[in-house]
């Protein structure tokens, strides 16, 4: 006798509480083997194909594609030991599930505290080969006319009703209108001749006439959840903008130098190295310099955090929205490593197959908004952080060069940081860094 044992959705991390399902894996009657994926679901950080951990004859699956799930609610069922089942068993086996606990999933690990919601299977097959059975006596067939069918009256409370005007009554039956259903507004809730007329009034009301959907869209505007990437994204952002009071300076630099250094390291053949890349590295040696803006604030105790290591995130822009992918232990990668792992956390994020851990956990951001074709912006600073730095695009532009007046690559800098963790010395002193390495990469070799 297979046992059915009931498979829910299991937390997948950094305090996701619901999923939505993207794509079904599976159809009910599969055999699947443990650790086997079985479903796609879209969390508010990413796209994640979510294993099994039984192995056997799926019973029942919980869910339409696009609905969403909370944590702890089932997901599908499975007949452990049994290779087949009849197709009539398949539903009656899965309402019936089990009350034992699922093995928490490797990675993934087990919540306990949140109360699963169990889902009843709707039997799409059944409802479209076998007609709906419909109330004939009422719904179908007419009514005998000894009996002719009214409509049903709202339930009132008996007893006697409060009205002692004749007249008031009179008002009332000859219009149709139940004593019973109204609230009097005289003294003890005596009905008064107002409160028929009142009534009488509201019946009289004509009834607004239909709006065309395609006006009433042009009239109240598309209204588009916010839940999922958006829903995550807009939650942060004003999140940050509650807590964080931030501030932003900015500079111009003469990224001529920069660009002619790239071009030399590429032109030894190679890994091709990336102006990100080499932006980054100059972020790590300027956090090390300046490691105030590497650090977050611990509200409840009224600390700030300097961190040890520089987690360094990274802005990309992908057709789910804004993801910002984060280099872990950037501070001990060169520009090369930093290359390879901006090109493998980018591709992934454009096929929406970023783990969460892919998403969490940055300790500063870098944001090279320039792809956009823009020159400078104010970015909000990514809580928890404290500090991003924004760069523009690399132009040429006429720039005073060795005292003359010559076209040079100029792009514009700027850094956003939390005020509650260092002054604007602090931060100009972190930007101007940057400029200067930006300018001559040589200065860097000095920290190398």
């Amino acid at each position: 006798m297979p046992q059915v044992m009931e498979f829910k959705l299991p937390d997948l991390g950094e305090g996701l509480t619901e999923a939505e399902i993207v794509r079904w894996l599976v159809a009910v009657g599969d055999v699947v083997a443990i650790d086997q994926p079985v479903v796609e679901v879209e969390t508010a950080k990413a796209m994640v194909e979510v294993p099994c951990p039984y192995g056997g004859v799926v019973t029942a699956r919980f869910g339409e594609e696009g609905e969403e799930l909370p944590v702890g609610a089932p997901l599908i069922t499975v007949a452990v030991g049994a290779q087949s089942m009849p197709a009539g068993a398949e539903e009656s086996a899965g309402a019936e599930g089990s009350g034992e606990a699922p093995r928490p999933l490797i990675g993934y690990g087990s919540d306990h505290s949140r109360p699963a919601r169990r889902r009843r299977v709707r039997p799409v097959t059944a409802a479209v080969s076998a007609p709906v059975t419909a109330p004939a006596p009422v719904a179908v067939a007419p009514a005998a006319p000894a009996a002719p069918v009214v409509p049903a009256a709202p339930a009132v409370p008996g007893g006697p009703v409060p009205v002692i005007s004749p007249l008031v009554r009179k008002l009332a039956k000859d219009h149709g209108v139940d004593l019973r259903a109204l609230d009097g507004s005289g003294p003890e809730g005596l009905i008064l001749r107002a409160d028929v007329e009142a009534a009488l009034a509201a019946l009289r009301e004509p009834a607004p006439a239909p709006v065309p959907a395609a006006v009433a869209v042009a009239a109240q505007g598309e209204r588009i959840p916010l839940k999922g990437l958006r829903g995550a994204v807009a939650e942060k952002l004003s999140r940050s903008r509650r807590e964080i009071p931030d501030a932003t300076c900015w500079v111009d630099a003469d990224a001529t130098e920069l660009m002619a250094a790239r071009a030399a390291m590429n032109a030894v053949g190679g890994p091709k190295i990336s102006v990100l890349a080499l932006l980054a590295r100059i972020c790590t040696a300027a956090l090390a310099k300046y490691p105030e803006l590497n650090s977050t604030v611990d509200l409840a105790a009224k600390e700030i955090v300097r961190l040890p290591s520089v987690h360094l995130g990274f802005a990309a822009q992908t057709e789910r929205g804004l993801v910002v992918p984060v280099v872990r232990d950037a501070q001990g990668r060169n520009p090369e490593s930093l290359s390879a792992e901006f090109a493998r956390l980018t591709e992934l994020a454009r096929a929406g197959k970023l783990a969460p851990a892919d998403l969490t956990g940055g300790t500063f951001t870098l944001n090279n908004y320039g792809v956009f074709g823009v020159d400078g912006s104010t970015p909000i600073v990514n809580h928890p952080e404290a500090a991003m730095l924004g760069v523009g695009r690399i132009i040429d532009k006429p720039w005073v060069h060795d005292g003359q007046l010559a076209v040079r690559k100029v792009v514009q800098l700027s850094l956003t940081f939390d005020h509650r963790v260092c002054d604007g010395g602090t931060a100009g002193g972190f930007l101007r860094y940057v400029a200067d390495c930006v300018e001559s990469p040589a200065v860097l070799l000095r920290t190398l």
